[in-house]
């Protein structure tokens, strides 16, 4: 493509060092899209004929089908997927495929190549995640009457419903869902016709070709079109705090599938054996998912380091741009279903979660909003429970075996209806403000996410 100012070959050591063939080429589709919708504006400029229009389609759609079939065979020695499609198209079609690139360049090419496949990959990844919520709130429907430990520090801290906890996931993935969509937006924006760096002195149609590929709008400096990579940036950003949320699942997940909590029971389908240990039954999804996390966040860090640096427009670092990308993409996917399919299998042990919920520590925090129904401010209140606490240490006993003498010589504020602060279902209702996990709050937000979801 350069060798009207270069008399030598290029090596085929550089050749292979700078080939991108090897992985963009899943942008195909894309690359033909765009070179249909460049067409018509060829066409509208007078710059090729009707004819030779419908030479270029039909060449390109012909090697496309060839490469959905995976029938084509890719060249190294035409370095990207830009080139293996225009070199085979002009080989088909002759004259009129040695046309297709007038007005354009592979720096404006590949932004929109790249902005259309990150597109599709936005409304899939969102797809996703709309699965992976609606299998929380399954999960979380099936057992919501069941209630366990809410942890801080790891330390059983107050009780609340399994669905509860689910539910917290599920706002999380909400929140990556609108990150996603806000990010779609600055994807969405149509940079072919930039040129190299400064336009062409042939002018064509961008709306045309914008409103033929679906986007609603077009860059304003051809420049920053070429040279702009922030809504990568972004989305990998977004898609490493996806994984972040999944990994802090994962970790949950595996804590609650141990011996030591037998909170839930994962399907035989979603976990792994030991080749040595027979009993042994792994949480591999929630394992490996948390372990492809660093990848995902450091894809985002490579990204960054990659064009902290480059001067404007186009450079050839830039290239570097794809394999963190595509990995991203594809380890959320794959994370995303495999995690929505575990969970659909996954059940509560109903018994297990009852003994640790059973510990009346649990309703600590209950005894001393106890006090402060009854005129003691709460630093002093958290003060004798704290004392009752450490009463009970000592004697080796619970909270609910401390007679009311006990409970009186801590503080003259407890009566003998103290001991209401033990009833787990009391306790429950009683968590009533917005936001809480009283049963009926728990029921009202299942049944806002299951008709969100719907």
């Amino acid at each position: 493509m350069w060798k009207g100012r270069f008399k030598e070959q290029t090596a085929a050591l550089l050749q292979s060092f700078s080939e991108s063939i090897s992985f963009d080429w899943r942008l195909w589709r894309h690359d033909i899209e765009g070179s249909i919708a460049h067409s018509a504006a060829l066409e509208k400029a007078g710059l090729i004929s009707k004819k030779e229009r419908a030479q270029i389609v039909r060449g390109l759609l012909q090697i496309g089908a060839e490469m959905a079939a995976r029938k084509f065979q890719f060249k190294t020695e035409l370095e990207d997927i830009h080139m293996n499609i225009e070199a085979e198209l002009t080989k088909r079609i002759g004259a009129a495929g040695a046309k297709l690139h007038t007005a354009r360049s592979r720096n404006d090419q590949v932004a929109l190549d790249i902005r259309l496949y990150l597109r599709d990959e936005c409304d899939a990844i969102s797809g996703l995640l709309r699965d992976l919520q609606r299998s929380l709130v399954g999960l979380a429907e099936r057992h919501r009457d069941i209630i366990i430990p809410g942890y801080t520090h790891l330390q059983r801290a107050q009780p609340v419903y399994f669905a509860h906890h689910l539910l917290a996931y599920v706002e999380m993935l909400d929140r990556d869902l609108g990150r996603v969509a806000d990010c779609r937006k600055r994807i969405n924006v149509m940079p072919l016709g930039s040129g190299a760096i400064a336009g062409s002195t042939i002018v064509l149609d961008r709306k045309l070709v914008a409103k033929l590929l679906g986007f609603p709008s077009v860059t304003q400096n051809s420049m920053d079109a070429v040279s702009d990579r922030d809504f990568a940036v972004e989305l990998l950003a977004a898609l490493a705090l996806v994984a972040t949320h999944l990994s802090r699942l994962s970790e949950d997940v595996i804590l609650w599938a141990s011996s030591e909590f037998k909170f839930i029971t994962i399907s035989d389908a979603y976990t792994t054996g030991s080749s040595l240990m027979p009993q042994k039954k792994n949480p591999d999804v929630a394992e490996l998912t948390r372990g492809k996390t660093g990848r995902v966040i450091g894809n985002l860090v490579s990204l960054l380091t990659t064009l902290k640096g480059l001067p404007m427009t186009y450079n050839r670092d830039m290239q570097e741009d794809k394999e963190p990308v595509f990995d991203s993409v594809d380890t959320v996917k794959a994370t995303l279903a495999v995690f929505a399919g575990m969970l659909d299998g996954t059940k509560a042990n109903a018994a297990a979660c009852a003994a640790a919920v059973a510990d009346p520590m649990l309703l600590a925090t209950d005894v001393a909003d106890y006090l402060v129904n009854r005129g003691v401010p709460f630093r002093s209140a958290h003060e004798v429970v704290g004392k009752a606490v450490a009463l009970c240490t000592q004697r080796g006993c619970d909270l609910p075996q401390l007679t009311l003498a006990d409970w009186r010589a801590l503080s003259p504020a407890f009566e003998k209806d103290v001991a209401k602060c033990f009833d787990l279902a009391a306790a429950m209702a009683a968590r009533k403000g917005i936001g809480a996990p009283s049963p009926k709050n728990v029921a009202a937000q299942l049944a806002r996410w299951k008709k969100s979801l719907a």
